[in-house]
């Protein structure tokens, strides 16, 4: 009976033993394609999951896995070719679109100095209107393909970041001015020095002003910090939470922006994310505040 007994616990023990290192196995086969799963998803790699057990069921995850990865990059390099032609096939278009609107504009311009009736007039006008808008727009969309699709073109260097929001201001204040905005104007005493693209940047800033242009309602508030934190502020009762969100989204106008192309966030938020720095916008109290940080 003794002996019975001796020999169960021993069979227990080699059994536990034997299970525990299958276990150890598993765990280290588990981290092994976690780690590799990690890799093969953030880098340019085609690199598959390889693990050092022999596991049956181990090793039939790992296969699975690698045949998810093989569709993903496939549907990836679907994706990124597609996606190059779209914005190649935008420039060519916004290109192209560029001498008859030069054109156009050029026999609108001719025209004003011709003898016209009123109606003539009012006719003439509106066609300025939506050329200008139809030529804003073509410029945006050139833009926008530009940005999204060169980034070799950024130069980095180290840069006051105050300063640049300084020229940029003085830049658009005629366009402020002439919507009636006096700018309130907080900038740090010392240089706030970053290692950015400098026309990236100053494109950036232009953008969000313009934008203030577009839907301000009087004001507008500029606020800079010594850790490169900057907001844009001002009084917009056209807007939600919702609509705020959805400020960068490329074409996305509200009814206050006839004249806007929808392109001038989207660029602004290309841009900076490119260069490292993050952007939202919130809204509350009907005050519209874009946030910038570097």
């Amino acid at each position: 009976m003794v002996t019975v007994l001796i020999l169960l616990s021993l069979a227990l023990g080699i059994t536990t033993l034997v299970l525990i290192a299958k276990v150890h196995l598993m765990k280290k086969s588990a981290e092994e394609i976690c780690r590799q799963l990690d890799f093969a998803l953030t880098e340019e790699t085609n690199a598959l999951i390889c693990i050092s057990s022999s596991d049956p069921a181990m090793k039939r995850l790992a296969a699975e896995i690698n045949r998810e990865l093989r569709l993903l990059r496939k549907e990836r390099r679907r994706y990124l070719h597609g996606d190059r032609e779209l914005k190649e096939a935008v420039t060519n278009i916004s290109h192209d679109l560029r001498t008859p609107l030069t054109a156009i504009c050029g026999y609108l311009d001719m025209l004003e100095d011709e003898e016209k009736s009123k109606d003539a007039c009012r006719y003439l006008a509106q066609i300025q209107n939506r050329t200008e808008v139809l030529k804003q727009l073509t410029e945006e969309l050139f833009r926008y393909s530009v940005v999204v699709s060169t980034k070799e073109d950024l130069k980095p260097e180290t840069v006051a970041v105050d300063a640049i929001l300084a020229d940029s201001i003085a830049a658009s204040y005629s366009a402020l001015t002439a919507r009636g905005i006096t700018p309130v104007i907080t900038l740090p005493e010392n240089k706030v020095l970053r290692h950015l693209d400098p026309g990236a940047l100053s494109r950036i800033f232009a953008n969000l002003i313009s934008n203030a242009v577009k839907y301000s309602e009087g004001d507008l508030a500029i606020t800079m910090n010594d850790f490169c934190e900057i907001a844009f502020t001002n009084t917009t009762s056209d807007l939600s939470p919702v609509t705020a969100a959805r400020l960068f989204d490329r074409f996305f106008t509200v009814e206050t922006g006839r004249k806007s192309t929808g392109l001038g966030l989207a660029i602004a938020k290309a841009l900076t994310e490119e260069i490292g720095g993050s952007i939202d916008a919130e809204y509350g109290d009907q005050k519209l505040s874009i946030k910038l940080c570097f």
